[in-house]
């Protein structure tokens, strides 16, 4: 199978809500602390609030993941599951961005070395696009956008298939965008990631190796 036919292949399992690999639905942990084996932070000044809180909307209720940090304009939340360790692969997501006046996003990030060096790929309900960034040495860098509608106060899906340099993109269902980068090559962490004033939530974090 040639790459255009495996991305379509992928994103054909994921219009399915298929896909194999791993998933976490924040369910088994206390409200208010972290999923085990998960790490928080930020990039950038200020400090995120991460915790497992209840929605009842969630696509697999009672539990999600919610960053509710209201931090500087330039500063970057991000949650990852450190107890993993990606090269080639994927990460998906279900969010749900709930208010913010700067911005309201929602991400994965993927091949994570450190809070200042990893890849995100985020959706934004403000902007209504999708966009790459590679954040290197605590800078982000944008590398790709692609215009989708982003709704406020709905649950989405976000899914990166990433294999050397080449990562595909796809947002509820739907290729976003394909993309080039080397940077980072060697395996990661891989987790979610907020901007700003966004209020989000996640749910259905899901990863796999290939």
């Amino acid at each position: 199978m040639d790459m255009k036919g495996l991305a379509l292949f992928l994103v054909a399992a994921l219009a399915a809500g298929t896909g194999g690999g791993e998933r976490e639905n924040f369910d088994s942990t206390k409200e208010g602390a972290l999923p085990g084996g998960w790490l928080a932070g930020i990039t950038g000044p200020g400090q995120a609030q991460w915790a497992v809180t209840p929605d009842p909307t969630a696509p697999s209720a009672p539990n999600v993941l919610k960053q509710s940090g209201q931090v500087a304009s330039h500063s970057y939340p991000w949650c990852v599951k450190k107890d993993i360790s990606l090269q080639n692969g994927f990460v998906a997501v279900k969010f749900k961005p709930l208010s913010g006046k700067e911005d309201q996003a929602g991400g994965v990030v993927w091949r994570w070395q450190d809070g200042g060096n990893y890849y995100v790929a985020r959706g934004n309900a403000l902007e209504n696009n999708i966009v790459i960034f590679r954040t290197a040495q605590g800078k982000r860098k944008e590398l790709h956008r692609a215009p989708m509608t982003v709704k406020g106060n709905q649950w989405h899906s976000l899914r990166v298939d990433f294999s050397g340099s080449h990562f595909t993109v796809s947002f509820d269902g739907q290729k976003a965008m394909e993309w080039e980068d080397d940077l980072f090559t060697k395996a990661g962490a891989a987790g979610v990631w907020t901007k700003a004033d966004s209020v989000t939530e996640f749910d259905d974090f899901q990863y796999g190796s290939r």
